[in-house]
């Protein structure tokens, strides 16, 4: 078994057991827990760029706890914890015309530019695990370790991504009417 198929084994085994313990969880509570705001915009933008919802709130909630004033310490801003540099170029690259930083601020925006970035990397790498590393931890680095026949190398990483993992089981079972995924989309693995 190569390095890079034995740490999605590890992450996955990991993500099951976070998932028993959520499914425990009656739905109340884990609404509770786990928060859907922007609902609208979350299932818009998923639909426009094929992803599961649940998928994506779990990503927004992983990274900012649905808090459209987020900003980390590198510099990400908003719900989906974008660098500047990453959403100029998405603007760039999805036809708009100025970009400003304040405009990340914005959740319409930010779930729009964050959507097609995760589409993006899973049409890219073609797996979830992979594509939430690259989210994470950035594309060149994710490249650097496939090069080198490894695994996710961050601890960080591994567990951001064993988070969205589960919080995206949560979300799929807490908001099951709200989320649901449109037909013929297929589940991102």
């Amino acid at each position: 078994m190569t390095r890079a198929l034995a740490a999605l084994v590890t992450v996955a085994a990991g993500v099951g057991a976070l998932a028993a313990v959520h499914a425990a969880e009656p739905s109340w509570y884990a609404r509770l827990r786990y928060p859907l705001e922007y609902e609208a915009i979350v299932r818009g933008h998923a639909r426009s760029y094929r992803l599961e919802p649940a998928l994506l709130a779990a990503v927004i909630y992983e990274e900012s706890r649905f808090r459209a004033d987020a900003r980390s310490r590198s510099g990400a801003i908003g719900l989906m914890q974008l660098m500047p540099a990453t959403a100029k170029g998405i603007a760039l690259r999805t036809g708009g015309a100025r970009f400003r930083v304040a405009d990340l601020y914005d959740p319409e925006i930010n779930v729009r530019y964050g959507a097609w970035y995760l589409r993006h990397l899973l049409d890219k790498y073609g797996d979830l695990p992979t594509a939430l590393a690259a989210y994470n931890a950035g594309q060149r680095r994710v490249d650097e370790w496939r090069r080198a026949g490894r695994g996710i190398r961050f601890g960080e990483t591994r567990a951001y991504v064993r988070a969205v993992l589960a919080t995206r089981e949560v979300y799929a079972r807490a908001y099951r009417r709200e989320l649901a995924r449109p037909a013929g989309l297929r589940r991102d693995t």
